[in-house]
């Protein structure tokens, strides 16, 4: 994150909540850069967070690619669904157990122009159905897609990203509503295309 600063890129991680560390949580938010990540990593570090990951990151991106295997997030493969959704399972088996954090990007893939996309929701579903006592935490993120708007090279200067977590959800109730009630919430926060 630090490294952006020197292209004027500033970052701004607002949580008004006393999210509690004694429970799993799932954390579910837009997706625009690979620039999402560093900043929830860092911010949410006290919850451990692990990610739902397209197996394309687990090689060839120098510390990244080496966390992402084997620091317990769990890589898909996007065109066997039927696998994902298995390894899915397996993380929200996983943060139920040990009281951490999964991260989830239901988009499916980043919007490049900063716009949502409608969200995907059988991986978070899954999720939610592995880890019953996890409480849903939305984040909005906002102008990350600015640092890559011209691709890798150049990056974007000046870009203000912003992530706001809005109030904690219980995971319980009809699942859709539930999932309707999350995608509104992180949404609703997204304002970085206007």
């Amino acid at each position: 994150m630090r490294s952006t600063n020197i292209l004027g890129t500033t970052y701004q991680f607002r949580n008004n909540y006393d999210i509690p560390t004694g429970r799993p949580l799932v954390i579910v938010t837009n997706h625009q850069s690979m620039y999402d990540i560093p900043p929830i990593i860092w911010y949410m570090r006290k919850y451990h967070p692990k990610f739902v990951s397209k197996k394309e990151l687990g090689k060839g991106i120098p510390s990244v690619s080496h966390n992402l295997k084997y620091g317990g997030s769990v890589l898909i493969d996007r065109k066997d669904g039927k696998g994902a959704l298995m390894e899915i399972g397996k993380l929200g088996a996983y943060i139920e157990k040990h009281n951490r954090s999964a991260v989830i990007f239901p988009e499916g893939t980043r919007s490049r122009d900063g716009h949502p996309k409608p969200f995907k929701p059988m991986g978070l579903k899954m999720l939610l159905k592995k880890a019953p006592s996890a409480l849903v935490v939305p984040i909005s993120i906002n102008n990350s897609w600015k640092l890559v708007r011209y691709g890798k090279f150049p990056m974007g200067l000046g870009a203000k990203v912003s992530f706001d977590v809005h109030g904690p959800i219980k995971n319980e109730g009809d699942v859709d509503i539930l999932i309707k009630q999350i995608e509104k919430a992180v949404t609703a926060g997204v304002n970085s295309f206007k």
